[in-house]
């Protein structure tokens, strides 16, 4: 299939990158269902298995766990290659994978239940239900409903108890009007669950949804009690600078996760009589889990939601969109070293759900879409479709627009050669390849040890016109310009900017690195996501023009800035660069 590595090409990538999926036929494992009829769907399982074979290889990933089906029940549970990369112990179907954030919808739900009991008025305020939550608002009150759509307007990923006691949440914009992902609201929304209904999280779930839908091997809160339950599992061997897809990975660390916004996790038989609910809009085996009504809210498309695609919205902890003129409620969960993904065509009444044990960037999308579209294929008696186009990660969009010389204003040089489909970093006798970050087009790593650490990127002629020239590259604090560049060359910022620029770091694996920048005289985290000055010291992310995402520096000593208050959260300067 055109874009796929060749077996040669994969030994000889895997060799100087990571080599998790080992060499040889990948292992499969399935689950008997049982008592249950064969599987209606055994047809299309090999040419399944052949692509989730292929796209396991193609990203590097170590196993997958995986299950279908509709609404007559569970079709086809799966795992696919290893748990444990070192030992090569395959992945198995009693496996617990931590699903992230599809964990928000197992919250819609119970609170859709709360609604149905007459104990939740889902428009009003969440502070007549949560006193105790701050948030400084020049606006009309945060709602129930603009939290369960990510439209509250206040930070995404803060705690919501902050460290200082007397700070509050910032609301920057007026609910209801922006989408801006917020598991912060979410993990707020599990407050509320629990403080209606009496009891801790992780029983509200049990009782709510695992116990209806006889998911019984699952657990609603991640602790460390059955961590030999869970898959081994995977992150970036360095965690401080963007990952390429063959670079290494090491084993994770154990987490505890009791916040609501992705604390499941969960065997992929389980995950299929969850799908089997949404896939029946809101019907358990045995009675309603959501009422009709209630399943009318979860799927409706309530905001518009970009980020998880150009025709997407938002219902109520789960995204809704289109595939093939049909209805689809799909959401992913990222985890420090687990990523997945949920598709339910609720028009056929099909879906799928993967899950893959390791963090890299991406999310298992085509294997859940793939499937889907196969089980409706094969429904109809059509030919199945083609599977999904693999993308090497050295494959870049007409690397000729980027290829020549470029240059610092104080003369440093990079050249940039185009090859077919790859683009390389040209400096003396080196030749060093360069690769696309996470799938994106936009961001590119330069795969050497010495320039790895922020990602690279490309300016054109016409920031708003994708077909203009690119006459400009970004990397960390260093711009180049080529000779199509005729704008500015030298900028002027705050010299006080200066004491902020540096390498920020938090311990907590969910806050990680910062590295701030300076770069044609303005202020960026990491090269790539611009800080804008605000009022009273603070500066505003602008990777989305409404986001309420911001940075304050503080502790100023010798010139540099010791600490930062990033969205609520600390990080403190480090001396590596």
């Amino acid at each position: 299939m055109a874009g796929l590595l060749s077996r040669r090409e994969f030994v000889r990538a895997s060799a100087q990158g990571a080599a998790v999926a080992a060499a040889g036929a990948l292992f499969v494992s399935e689950l008997a269902l049982g008592g249950e009829a064969a599987s209606a769907y055994q047809p299309i399982f090999a040419a399944l298995d052949h692509f989730i074979e292929q796209y396991l290889r193609e990203m590097n990933a170590p196993g997958l766990t995986f299950v279908m089906a509709d609404r007559s029940g569970v079709q086809r549970v799966a795992a696919y290659g290893f748990s444990d990369t070192e030992s090569k112990i395959s992945t198995n179907t009693n496996q617990l994978f931590e699903i992230g954030s599809i964990s928000k919808s197992f919250l819609a739900v119970c609170l859709l239940q709360l609604r149905d009991e007459g104990k939740l008025d889902l428009q009003r305020p969440i502070a007549e239900y949560l006193p105790w939550f701050r948030v400084e608002s020049a606006f009309a009150p945060i709602t129930v409903h603009h939290l369960l759509t990510h439209t509250a307007g206040i930070e995404g990923n803060a705690p919501v108890f902050l460290s200082d006691t007397n700070a509050k949440h910032r609301a920057a914009n007026p609910p209801g009007e922006y989408f801006h992902y917020c598991n912060t609201g979410y993990a707020l929304l599990g407050h509320l669950l629990t403080s209606i209904d009496g009891k801790p999280l992780g029983e509200c779930l049990r009782a709510r949804v695992f116990e209806p839908l006889g998911m019984t091997a699952s657990e609603p809160v991640i602790t460390l009690d059955f961590r030999d339950r869970l898959a081994k599992n995977y992150q970036a061997f360095r965690t401080e600078r963007p990952y390429a897809r063959f670079d290494p990975l090491a084993e994770a660390p154990a987490i505890i996760m009791t916040d609501a916004s992705g604390c499941i996790a969960a065997t992929p038989r389980d995950m299929g009589l969850y799908t089997q609910m949404i896939a029946s809009h809101g019907a358990g085996p045995k009675s309603r889990v959501i009422s009709e009504s209630g399943f009318a809210l979860f799927s409706k498309r309530h905001i518009s939601a970009e980020e998880f695609g150009p025709k997407a919205s938002y219902g109520y902890g789960i995204a809704v969109d289109t595939l093939d003129d049909h209805t689809v409620l799909r959401h992913t969960g990222g985890m420090l070293s687990f990523a997945s993904a949920l598709q339910v065509d609720i028009d056929e009444g099909v879906g799928a759900f993967a899950s893959i044990n390791a963090m890299q960037g991406y999310r298992p999308n085509p294997v859940a879409q793939y499937a889907l579209q196969m089980m409706r294929a094969h429904r109809a008696g059509k030919p199945l479709p083609e599977s999904p186009r693999l993308v090497p990660a050295t494959f870049i969009e007409n690397p000729k627009q980027y290829a020549g010389m470029y240059s610092t204003t104080d003369g440093k040089k990079w050249e940039f050669r185009a090859e077919g489909t790859n683009l390389f970093l040209i400096l003396g006798e080196k030749r060093i390849p360069v690769e696309t970050v996470a799938g994106s087009q936009e961001l590119l790593v330069i795969r050497d040890s010495t320039l790895d650490r922020y990602a690279l990127t490309f300016g054109r002629e016409k920031a708003d016109d994708p077909k203009s020239r690119v006459v400009e590259a970004g990397w960390g604090p260093l711009w180049f310009m080529n000779d199509a560049y005729s704008g500015p060359k030298t900028f002027d910022y705050p010299k006080e900017w200066d004491r902020y620029v540096g390498h920020y770091r938090n311990e907590n694996p969910w806050v990680g690195s910062m590295r701030v920048v300076i770069r044609k005289g303005k202020l960026s985290a990491d090269g790539v996501v611009p800080l804008e000055a605000g009022a009273d010291g603070y500066f505003y992310f602008r990777d989305e023009a409404h986001s309420p995402e911001w940075v304050r520096f503080h502790d100023i000593v010798n010139e540099k800035a010791m600490r930062v208050k990033a969205s609520g959260e600390d990080m403190w300067r480090v001396s590596a660069e």
